[in-house]
């Protein structure tokens, strides 16, 4: 293991990455910065055009203009560390990984990426971390490494991203002192959702994967698949959102992290209207920056209900831009793991691994959260 200070980001020049490597700097961390395109690397290192993507790509562009910060990116005081590697390339991910005291995977789809970074940092004997989204690719983590990396008193946090890790952030913390729950309820009012290439792509793997015209919901304690629509409701999501139709059973990652420790039949995650319309067209634009961080002008409020026979416990979040705000968790997160505040080692999920109110409440300068216990 490296310098405890210095994290690799896999898909650094990625939507998300850039502000994850931003989030590190901004955190006094030094990035490594890795991803297959090595003209793309230095444009994000040194603020400068990527050779062949026009200006900065459809995705660069999106992610900043850059913004001071990410103009900031090339300022190391010393040369910044681009290192060049292929998930398909064991070898160039291990020498990528050399040297840095963790790995945060940025790069979808996790399906692909997922288990070749995990293998190369359980090899060079790091902490993994990801910002997947993707049901299946987060169920594979937990399947196919929860053994092995608990031998190994490895850590791998998968899902440490605004769907799958701050859902079950939220879920956590809303349960309290409670062991058990019969049903966790998740709401996410987006006020859009303008989707990343990387969204879409890492989309349609999923749905090849489990079928065309199928969807996926969590009942009775397991995982069902279904071939029928997903209900229509209102969610009477509080101000400033107020009363909203949403897509019920819009199965999110949450439906992976929080019965992964924690004893609930019934999760279900349900999103705004208006933002899935947003997510399915094939005609709704990247997001676009409006502010100096990068962040897009979408905002959210993410509602979580927990009820035990008749009691009912709440957390409410308010936020901007769901991919800007996965920074400061998964940097959050990889602090935590790097100074031992920790509370179980192998594949554990953000609720798991984290004191969940503690963690909310260092979000603050990022996220707003209120707990109804």
């Amino acid at each position: 293991m490296g310098s405890d200070r210095t994290v690799a980001v896999f898909g650094a020049y990625g939507h998300t990455g850039r502000f994850v490597v931003a989030e590190l700097r901004a955190r006094g961390f030094r990035p490594v910065l890795v991803g297959r395109d090595p003209d793309r690397l230095k444009a994000l290192a040194y603020g400068t055009k990527a050779h062949g993507t026009g200006a900065y790509g459809t995705e660069d562009r999106a992610a900043g203009a850059y913004g001071t910060e990410y103009r900031a990116a090339g300022a190391y005081g010393t040369a910044p560390d681009i290192r060049t590697a292929s998930a398909d390339d064991p070898a160039s991910v291990d020498r990528a990984l050399t040297g840095a005291a963790a790995v945060i995977n940025c790069a979808g789809p996790f399906a692909t990426t997922a288990a070749p970074v995990i293998e190369a940092a359980l090899r060079v004997g790091i902490p993994y971390l990801d910002v997947a989204a993707e049901i299946e690719a987060n169920l594979d983590t937990f399947a196919h490494y929860a053994e092995r990396a608990h031998a190994s008193q490895a850590l791998i946090v998968p899902a440490m991203a605004f769907f799958g890790g701050f859902g079950d952030l939220l879920a956590t913390a809303a349960m309290g002192d409670w062991t058990a729950a019969d049903e966790v309820h998740i709401a996410y009012g987006l006020s859009s959702w303008h989707p990343t290439a990387g969204t879409r792509t890492a989309g349609a793997v999923s749905r090849e994967r489990r079928g065309a015209g199928r969807r996926i919901r969590y009942t009775a304690g397991r995982l069902e698949h279904r071939d029928d629509a997903p209900p229509t409701l209102e969610w009477p999501f509080p101000e400033p959102l107020g009363p909203r139709t949403v897509i019920g059973e819009f199965t999110m990652a949450d439906v992976v992290t929080v019965p992964s420790h924690l004893t609930v039949p019934e999760v279900r995650t349900y999103m705004t209207a208006e933002a899935a319309r947003d997510l399915s067209s094939p005609d709704t634009p990247a997001p676009a920056a409006v502010d100096e961080r990068g962040r897009s002008d979408q905002t959210f409020l993410v509602d979580v209900v927990v009820r035990s026979g008749g009691a009912e416990r709440r957390a409410v979040a308010r936020g901007q831009d769901i991919y800007a705000v996965t920074a400061p968790l998964v940097v959050e997160a990889a602090e935590r793991v790097l100074t031992g505040r920790t509370r179980a080692v192998g594949v554990a999920s953000a609720g798991r691994m984290f004191d969940a109110p503690d963690f909310l409440r260092a979000l603050s300068p990022h996220i707003s959260v209120e707990l109804f216990t």
